[in-house]
């Protein structure tokens, strides 16, 4: 059945296509309109349906096999920059090769307590913010949080070495831009601020979601050094133009936290891309 943008165009079209033959006055021109008004409806049909695609029908991704990191250009036309772009993520961070430049700063996080929605999304746990209002300044431009996540073990790595887990914030501006701040997790004490979160995990992808109260600003606590780089999304479609802030040294998880979430989710990371020469500042 035709729906929406469609029925209204389609119907008033066809009747028009049945009264063609009383406004013409040869058989011939009655017949060579109605075909033409045919075509129009056939073409209108068309678009609108094309239109409708579900976004059910975009393509699976994994982080193995078939659909894993190394075809997911394969999956998508739109996911041909994942081997064909120059500025993807996530990287190795070599400490003795860094770009000094004094006008680089930290990031100006605002956060405060905030509820948030968390849900279990196929690929990740996601929080999703309730309200607005937790943001972040970068080089004067003002990002607002739009989520935040886990991979495990780390995306990112640091001379080599990887992490436990890896929890990524992400921001978008109001042109569009996004920016994410990493933080590499270790095991060590248990996190007071994510506990929470972490003793009701969602084990059930598309479960019910549930609500947990935060303030992400606790997990900034002895952030000392950040390390900034434009880089890409590191899932689907792998967009580049992402403004990436990574901070060391690690926060801790307890080793129960890490495996509540390793039970869910391990091997949820996308391997070390090729940095091409982009350079990595050092802002503390």
């Amino acid at each position: 059945m035709l729906a929406g943008c469609g029925r209204g165009v389609y119907n008033t079209i066809m009747i028009h296509i049945f009264r063609g033959g009383r406004t013409c006055k040869t058989g011939l021109f009655s017949v060579l309109a109605r075909l033409a008004v045919f075509s129009i409806a056939t073409l209108v049909f068309s678009a609108c349906a094309t239109a409708r695609t579900p976004d059910a029908e975009a393509p699976h991704w994994s982080y193995e096999g078939e659909t894993g990191p190394d075809n997911w250009y394969l999956l998508d036309p739109a996911y041909a920059i994942a081997r064909d772009g120059k500025a993807q993520s996530p990287v190795d961070i070599v400490t003795a090769d860094l770009t000094a430049d004094p006008g680089i700063g930290k990031p100006l996080i605002s956060y405060s307590e905030t509820s948030f929605e968390v849900e279990n999304n196929g690929h990740t746990i996601e929080l999703t913010p309730v309200t607005d209002g937790n943001t972040i300044s970068i080089d004067g431009e003002i990002y607002a949080l739009r989520q935040f996540h886990f991979h495990a073990p780390s995306e990112h790595s640091v001379d080599g070495k990887f992490f436990d887990m890896e929890l990524h914030l992400v921001h978008g501006n109001e042109g569009g831009g996004l920016a994410v701040l990493a933080l590499m997790i270790a095991e060590g004490p248990v996190n007071e601020t994510l506990a929470a979160l972490f003793d009701n995990l969602p084990g059930e992808v598309g479960g019910e979601e549930t609500e947990v109260k935060i303030n992400l600003a606790d997990i900034f606590t002895g952030a000392g050094t950040a390390y900034r780089y434009d880089g890409s999304l590191t899932t689907p479609p792998c967009s580049e133009g992402v403004k990436w802030t990574v901070y060391m040294p690690p926060i801790t998880l307890s080793r129960a936290q890490i495996d509540a979430y390793l039970s869910i989710y391990n091997g949820n990371k996308r391997p070390v891309q090729n940095r091409y020469g982009r350079p990595i500042y050092k802002a503390e």
